[in-house]
């Protein structure tokens, strides 16, 4: 049995694993449980995502991703390691070769820091390459013909916005404003306006249920709970979704403002195709509600949201390991 090629999606919010010849195998949250005591991990993705906020004091679910890139680099390895030896792609004498996918701007230490993780946890050549250049391609972009394409790919930690042509890309932007951020605003407001503590799993929840960020387009309430700040004694409270929507204005502005300036840096040919094209929202934060209706009126171009956004990283390094050999060498390291 020969060792296959694999894609990781390592996201700050989840981690999906995409193996050659078969699809993806494995879409699980970047969460991993660990015993403070004894130092040893305890549940890893989906099982340690419910444990969230629901621990013992020895007990604390991690998650070793922070906006994009390796913050807790021990438990990002023991994390690829369990996800890997869960697919099984091992070979009886060889190692999978494995591409990652990083956002725009990271450095050279933590492209360094994925790189060595990746080896440590099972790879035998590590390739990464940039995200939005990946989700491009899952979402169905041929971004090797000299045209302009746009891609705004809000994650959990960074949102990338890229303009690609000839397979690559001319201008980028990536920013630490995204699915994880929009959660902590929500939670803040809750806990301003109505002095009222929620959990990260309940802000989500809103986001998801409620939240818009086009004015007047969704007219939603749900009821949440929590502990009152001022009795100690849990409350339930309704949220609407106007509240929200001006609670998350000004975060969500700032993935307009990144997106406004990588196409002020555009070639003008390039703008034009763009116009005719539209750009392509890809990656969790797609899924917020009116975020392309805001963000069609505020660039005046047609913005349109990728089939299935949660998966067009992964479906992307599928499609780059099927062309593996076409792939410059000189990026394998």
């Amino acid at each position: 049995m020969i060792a296959r090629d694999i894609g990781i999606d390592l996201g700050t919010a989840n981690v999906l694993i995409h193996v050659k010849g078969k699809g993806i195998v494995l879409n699980e949250p970047s969460v991993v449980a660990i015993d403070r005591d004894q130092g040893r991990v305890l549940a890893v993705g989906e099982e340690a995502r419910r444990m969230v906020g629901r621990t013992p004091g020895n007990i604390v679910a991690i998650r070793p991703l922070k906006d994009g890139v390796i913050a807790d680099f021990d438990v990002t390895e023991s994390m690829l390691k369990y996800f890997i030896e869960k697919i099984n792609v091992k070979g009886f004498f060889s190692k999978p070769r494995m591409l990652i996918c990083c956002p725009t701007n990271i450095t050279s230490v933590e492209r360094k820091a994925i790189r060595e993780a990746a080896e440590k946890s099972g790879g035998k050549k590590v390739f990464l390459e940039e995200e939005p250049k990946v989700a491009a391609i899952g979402a169905g972009m041929d971004i090797f013909q000299p045209s302009g394409n746009m891609v705004i790919d809000i994650g959990g930690g960074t949102t990338d916005v890229a303009v690609l042509s000839m397979g690559d890309i001319v201008t980028a932007s990536s920013i630490k404003m995204a699915g994880d951020k929009l959660d902590s605003e929500i939670l803040a407001y809750i806990k301003r306006e109505y002095k009222l503590l929620i959990g990260e799993r309940t802000s989500e929840d809103i986001k998801i249920n409620v939240a818009t960020v086009f004015p007047g387009a969704r007219k939603e309430e749900i009821d949440i709970r929590g502990r009152d700040m001022v009795s100690g004694l849990p409350r339930t409270i309704t949220v609407y979704s106007e509240e929200i929507e001006k609670a998350l204005r000004e975060p969500v502005s700032m993935i307009v403002q990144a997106s406004k300036s990588v196409l002020e840096r555009t070639p003008p040919e390039l703008s034009a195709d763009i116009i005719d094209r539209g750009v392509i929202l890809t990656g969790g934060g797609a899924l917020l509600h009116g975020i392309d209706m805001l963000l069609a009126e505020e660039l005046k171009v047609p913005v349109l949201i990728a089939e299935n956004p949660l998966d067009c990283v992964a479906v992307g390094t599928g499609i780059m390991l099927d062309n593996m050999d076409k792939l410059p060498s000189k990026r394998w390291g």
